[in-house]
């Protein structure tokens, strides 16, 4: 082989290395920006994109409420679906300063945290007990829809009527010794919220905005429960407007969490601003009972 010829078959080993170093890189490029891609927010210099829409032009536009649904959904809701929405959300917004979310975060506020950390303590407390009942009544509802729209095993013939289901589903929660979530209230004897968000479910259910069903198999345990007088309390109620949007079961946790923090924010701001320091979940001058064993000695 000539020099030529080397120098050759040496500038296209050096070519193909050069190549085979900038495929390599283009496949940690990609797949380093691929490690938090994302479908709801596109950024770039001078460029804000939610879901698709340049933010400049939600600004002024598009209101809170949907843009939460935006955000979360990936479309833009109809008016009726977001004051729905909206409703459920507002009447979910605080339970006073006894729910332990609230408690939490005015305790919180008394210890010198900053009002992120008082209200990242209450949003912490929301668990399956306290502020899990609308999830589980959503999945409940599903579950009852669905048996009741399909039918069988592999979706065949008619469903089940929702006053047999709820009948099944009151006598399964009661052998079970556990609450239907959802219904009942510690407080009230008839939650206060209840009626004012069913009538604009009933409402958007005759416009045709939502179907119907989720509400039908909600007032379908309500009767079941009507010899108890346990009626439907708003994590029942917020359940039924959640599952009449379509709203899956835990992103419905996620909503309410949403709007309780507007409650606990407002709370661990007052509290923060009340100048009192340590404040326990005791008035002073009051200590919880002990009831280990007596003083004795090591």
């Amino acid at each position: 082989m000539s020099a030529q010829d080397a120098g050759s078959a040496s500038l296209e080993e050096q070519l193909a290395a050069a190549r085979a170093e900038n495929a390599r890189l283009e496949s940690r490029l990609a797949s380093t920006t691929a490690w938090w891609s994302t479908a709801i927010t596109k950024i770039e210099p001078g460029v804000i994109e939610l879901r698709g829409y340049p933010v400049q032009q939600l600004i002024g536009t598009v209101d809170f409420i949907s843009t939460v649904w935006l955000m979360t959904r990936g479309e833009l809701p109809s008016r009726q679906q977001a004051a729905l929405l909206e409703a459920a959300l507002v009447a979910s917004v605080d339970h006073g300063p006894q729910a332990p979310s609230i408690a939490s975060a005015r305790m919180a506020a008394t210890c010198g945290v900053g009002l992120n950390s008082a209200i990242a303590n209450g949003v912490a407390v929301l668990g399956d007990t306290h502020g899990g009942a609308g999830q589980q009544c959503v999945a409940l509802l599903d579950e009852m829809v669905a048996a009741h729209d399909l039918g069988g095993p592999e979706g065949q013939g008619a469903g089940r009527p929702l006053d047999e289901l709820a009948a099944s589903l009151v006598a399964d929660h009661k052998a079970r010794g556990a609450f239907v979530p959802g219904f009942g209230h510690r407080f009230h004897p008839r939650d206060p919220r209840r009626d004012p968000l069913l009538a604009l479910v009933e409402r958007a259910r005759d416009e045709g905005v939502v179907a119907g069903r989720h509400l039908a198999a909600a007032l379908a345990i309500e009767a079941e429960l009507a010899a108890k007088d346990v009626p439907m309390n708003i994590d029942g109620v917020s359940a039924v407007v959640y599952g009449e949007l379509g709203i899956e079961p835990e992103l419905a946790r996620g909503l309410f969490v949403l709007s309780r923090s507007v409650g606990i924010l407002a709370h661990a701001w007052e509290e923060s601003r009340s100048g009192q320091r340590i404040k326990g979940p005791l008035p002073k001058g009051f200590l919880a009972d002990y009831t280990g064993p007596p003083t004795r000695d090591v």
